[in-house]
């Protein structure tokens, strides 16, 4: 989801380079398969850059940090791979997609009993998920998902959903549809609440993975996108280059993204990062919404 180099006294860390998809912006895909959550950092708009990397072939698609998913939903749309391994340490976010892959009626029925209303949301925001079934939890989350602030997933240093109320007009809470297509897309795919390195465990040569890693600030303001109390540090950021430069030498096919920065451009040495543009549409600063730089970097040299 999710301070990266330094942690915050709150352990929150960033997940974006502070830019949020709505799954339902109006492109004409609303009853497709797609991403049902709101994500910051979500890569929706950068899957035609993305795309040009992923192989052909692939027998198992790994995600560690699956996030709103938009790359493997686009890939299961396409049907470009067998079977697929998704991970994130956020196990609210986990258990509401194996909810929803399980039974999405279930997720569906409980979401009818929310409203867009701020009294409900806080009240909503105060339950404790373990106290809650897999089914009315995978429903609080997508609702407080929607009606929170900006679609963030933050919580505090006790682990708890901290995103105030957010104010919009006439919010969609949830799209039947696409919940159902969501639901037959996981119906091949593991989740499981991981760190990377267990998440790709037994990774082989026909396999693909895609890292969207908690980002490098690239400002002293951007952590306000963190979303796990864990944090995401400076060690685990130079431990997933570790790996990427591993998984190099086994010929395992791996694609990750993260900031355009002197820390990442130092981290990814030798691995030919490439940057492209992303927009950003979140920032309390007019100025600086737009398009930013992002770095795109690959185990392998060969054209897929």
């Amino acid at each position: 989801m999710r301070a990266p180099i330094a942690m915050a006294p709150t352990g929150i860390f960033e997940k974006s380079s502070e830019s949020v998809e709505d799954p339902d912006r109006p492109d004409g895909r609303r009853d497709q398969l797609a991403p049902f959550l709101k994500w910051a950092g979500g890569k929706r708009s950068l899957l035609t850059e993305l795309m040009q990397f992923v192989p052909r072939s692939i027998d198992v698609y790994h995600e560690p940090f699956v996030g709103g998913g938009a790359l493997f939903f686009e890939l299961a749309r396409q049907q470009r791979f067998k079977k697929a391994r998704l991970a994130d340490r956020n196990e609210e976010l986990i258990r509401c997609y194996a909810a929803i892959k399980r039974d999405h009626r279930q997720v569906l029925a409980a979401l009818a009993g929310h409203r867009y209303d701020e009294s409900a949301y806080y009240r909503v925001r105060e339950l404790d998920p373990a106290d809650l079934t897999d089914a009315v939890s995978a429903a609080r989350t997508i609702y407080l998902n929607r009606c929170g602030f900006n679609g963030l997933y933050r919580v505090n240093a006790s682990g708890r959903f901290n995103v105030p109320f957010g104010h919009y007009v006439n919010p969609r809470l949830v799209n039947p549809r696409r919940i159902e297509l969501v639901s037959a897309a996981l119906q091949n795919t593991e989740l499981i609440v991981a760190d990377f390195e267990q998440a790709v465990a037994g990774v082989t040569t026909d396999d693909f993975v895609y890292c969207d890693p908690p980002y490098v600030p690239v400002s002293a303001t951007s952590k306000f996108t963190s979303y796990a109390s864990a944090g995401f540090t400076q060690a685990d950021q130079e431990r997933l280059g570790r790996l990427l430069r591993r998984l190099r030498e086994e010929k395992v096919r791996v694609l990750l993204s993260n900031s355009d920065c002197p820390v990442t451009r130092k981290l990814y040495r030798g691995l030919r990062p490439r940057a492209v543009g992303v927009r950003r549409s979140i920032n309390s600063d007019g100025a600086k919404r737009g398009l930013v730089s992002e770095l795109m970097v690959r185990s392998f040299n060969y054209s897929c």
